[in-house]
């Protein structure tokens, strides 16, 4: 048993792997996928929102993105935050909620789709990024993904979330805080350190994937560009292209266990310096009494060997 430290944040893991089990164990029982009424397949885009944009091949759409019907926030009221008597501080939910539905199939999951598939999601949620991150008072586009019921999606198509804030999410503020400690990037010296580890999981010309030193979920997966970029849009198409095939490899293999995930991007704030990565979090374990009381996660299945499981 190890308890480690996350690269730069003061976040611990309890590593142990006496409690784990073989990928196989962990598979998860499949998600009905059988709707009738689903509003986000073909025939039925009137049930959604008015479409904000759509990507067509053959005169049908093959992915397409609208207001969420249920957001979380909406672009009304103020941004700033206000305190009353020392204790009470909040301020209006300002912003946009949107969804991509990124496949037409109800049956397909993001695993099912092909690399050149996934490059036009990629391009899609870099154009949704730039374009919400220009509008006035929005400092952060999060960006997120919930596949599997254990990972809290509402409804079983395909679908990522997009949502514009006022604010700078509170873990995007202690990145930044923590690499201001540094005198360099340091997520470039750990792809260094890890590209020579057993935490390796894949690594192509332009990118790494690996099984960060004190991953918090089982078979926790982090996608990071070898050249230093801010954000998703100072990539290069073939740098896309080897996201989206690592990507893919990550997938294939949550797919044999039908493993429920959740993934976000992460990226630099204006005039800040945060090293752009995308976090996959397959969601086996639940959280219970010892995490919710101390902040430290028990995580059962070591790195080293999740990153055996993504490289064999």
């Amino acid at each position: 048993m190890e308890v480690r430290k996350d690269y730069i944040l003061d976040r611990w893991v309890y590593v142990a792997t006496g409690r784990s089990k073989r990928p196989k164990e962990f598979k998860a029982e499949v998600f009905e996928k059988v709707s009738k009424d689903c509003f986000f397949c073909p025939g039925n885009e009137k049930q959604t929102p008015p479409e904000i944009g759509r990507i067509e091949d053959k005169g049908e759409w093959i992915i397409r993105w609208f207001p969420n019907k249920f957001p979380a926030v909406e672009p009304k009221g103020k941004a700033d935050v206000k305190t009353e008597k020392k204790f009470f501080t909040k301020t209006d939910a300002y912003g946009e909620h949107e969804v991509l539905a990124e496949c037409k199939e109800h049956d397909r999951q993001l695993w099912d789709l092909s690399v050149e598939h996934l490059v036009k999601i990629l391009d899609v949620y870099n154009q949704r990024i730039e374009k919400l991150g220009k509008k006035k008072k929005i400092k952060y586009v999060v960006v997120f993904k919930n596949n599997g019921k254990e990972a809290g999606p509402s409804l079983v198509h395909s679908h990522t979330q997009i949502v514009s804030l006022a604010t700078v999410p509170s873990l995007v503020k202690d990145e930044l805080d923590a690499i201001k400690k540094f005198k360099f990037c340091p997520f470039c010296k750990i792809i260094e350190l890890e590209r020579k580890s057993e935490r390796l999981c894949f690594e192509n010309s332009s990118f790494v994937a690996i099984a960060p030193y004190a991953s918090r979920f089982n078979y926790e997966i982090w996608f990071l560009p070898k050249r230093h970029v801010k954000v998703m849009n100072e990539l290069r198409d073939d740098e896309v292209l080897d996201l989206a095939r690592l990507l893919k490899s990550a997938l294939d293999k949550l797919k044999s266990i039908n493993a429920p995930y959740n993934f976000f991007i992460h990226y630099s704030p204006a005039r800040e310096n945060l090293h752009f990565h995308i976090e996959l979090t397959p969601r086996f374990a639940t959280w219970a009494g010892f995490e919710l009381s101390t902040n430290y996660i028990i995580n059962s299945v070591a790195p080293e060997e999740a990153a055996k499981f993504y490289r064999e």
